[in-house]
């Protein structure tokens, strides 16, 4: 059921053409979007907060987005990254899943489910990245529809973004 909420690609058009660079934009710009963000997410998620702060060990640690998913009865931990997928992002999503699995859930929770949005992913890299753990992990591509649906020859002849800042600066 928890492949089943979550959808690949997500479509951030609401952002706007300019792609951010860090993933503290992306943050930002949703949590400014959070209707629509929510509407792109599906049926049943209640938004928690934004950079989430847990101690651990005597460390910080800051969730990017956390929901909570009322039909399933789970948090949601949502980790953003403006690149594409690595493997490392695994053991960081999961370590948060456990610690919101150990510090926040109530009894009546199910264990905490995480999803991964990333600017690209090798799908073959993300299923081997998976193979081992044991919390729900889901790795899903963001992207704007806008770019996606632009013709081909007319990608070749706009400018891209970069070369748009080089000329404004």
């Amino acid at each position: 059921m928890a492949n089943q909420i979550f959808k690949d690609p997500y479509l951030f058009d609401f952002l706007g053409t300019d792609m951010p660079r860090y993933e503290v934009e992306i943050e930002r710009q949703l949590v400014e979007h959070i209707q629509k963000f929510l509407l792109e997410l599906g049926q049943g998620f209640a938004f928690v907060g934004r950079q989430v702060h847990l101690e651990v060990g005597g460390q910080d640690f800051y969730i990017d987005l956390l929901f909570y998913h009322l039909k399933l009865r789970c948090y949601v931990v949502i980790e953003l990254k403006a690149c594409d997928f690595e493997p490392g992002f695994i053991s960081q999503l999961n370590m948060y899943q456990n610690i919101v699995n150990d510090i926040l859930c109530h009894p009546d929770d199910k264990p905490t489910i995480g999803l991964l949005l990333v600017k690209g992913k090798n799908k073959t890299v993300v299923e081997y990245s998976l193979t081992g753990y044991q919390n729900p992990i889901g790795v899903a591509e963001w992207q704007n529809q806008i770019e996606k649906e632009l013709p081909e020859e007319l990608k070749s002849s706009l400018p891209s973004i970069a070369e748009i800042e080089r000329e404004l600066a």
